[in-house]
């Protein structure tokens, strides 16, 4: 192999890995398999596609060796084929945002249409919840939920959060968070939450971010790495 065979095989296949993050749908994807491993079908449903059309995206993932598959009984379940591939991810929000100020714009727009929801930085939450000052919520789908949490946090998904809000106390602040900056399942949740009068705010980040912080998560029975604790829900 000579050099310029050499440097045109590495570029083209670094190139077809940028193409595997070239699609929008494709990027939520990754962006939900961030919170754990789902079956197509339950992948189609969240990023609102076809099944077909899911499967299409995930194919041109696996082929990029961005996602591994299993077999589960007769579903086939997707996860990322590794840390590094969110964190490309998250490179290319953070690379996006510096270079398209309309991103944040429009992000500013949208939170603010919802009772202009300030979110509570990570330093902040850590401080309020050592005080015991807060509540936080999960509104992530349970399967989010038991895969990996904050600690102390408690189950509540969105779409249970008008059903089963009369559980939470009032005479405590509610931190509701979801799958991190682009994720409106929390801003939703602040919204209904002051509406029933509640006193909420959101964490823009979410457990993937909290775990980049160097900081520890639960898993689904409520076991931190070090020790064990009984699983928390109010749903």
């Amino acid at each position: 192999m000579q050099g310029r065979e050499f440097k045109d095989f590495v570029f083209q296949e670094i190139a077809a890995i940028a193409q595997a993050f070239s699609s929008p749908k494709r990027l939520e994807i990754i962006d939900v398999l961030a919170q754990g491993e789902r079956s197509v079908e339950t992948l189609a449903n969240e990023v609102s596609m076809t099944i077909a059309n899911t499967s299409r995206h995930l194919q041109i993932l696996k082929n990029a060796g961005m996602v591994r598959s299993r077999k589960q009984g007769v579903s086939v379940i997707y996860l990322l084929a590794g840390q590094e591939v969110f964190l490309v991810w998250k490179a290319l929000q953070s690379l996006a945002e510096k270079r398209r100020a309309e991103i944040k714009e429009v992000a500013r727009s949208f939170f603010a249409e919802r009772g202009g929801i300030e979110p509570i930085s990570l330093q902040e939450l850590q401080r309020r919840v050592k005080n015991n000052q807060v509540i936080l919520l999960d509104v992530r789908p349970v399967e989010e939920y038991a895969n990996v949490h904050l600690p102390g946090a408690v189950s509540m998904p969105l779409a249970e959060l008008k059903r089963g809000i009369g559980k939470l106390p009032k005479n405590r602040e509610i931190v509701a968070y979801c799958r991190g900056p682009y994720c409106v399942l929390a801003a939703e949740a602040v919204a209904i939450l002051k509406k029933a009068g509640y006193r909420a705010v959101r964490l823009e980040e979410g457990v993937n971010e909290w775990k980049q912080a160097g900081l520890p998560v639960e898993e689904g029975n409520g076991r931190p790495v070090e020790r064990k604790k009984k699983a928390r829900t109010l749903g």
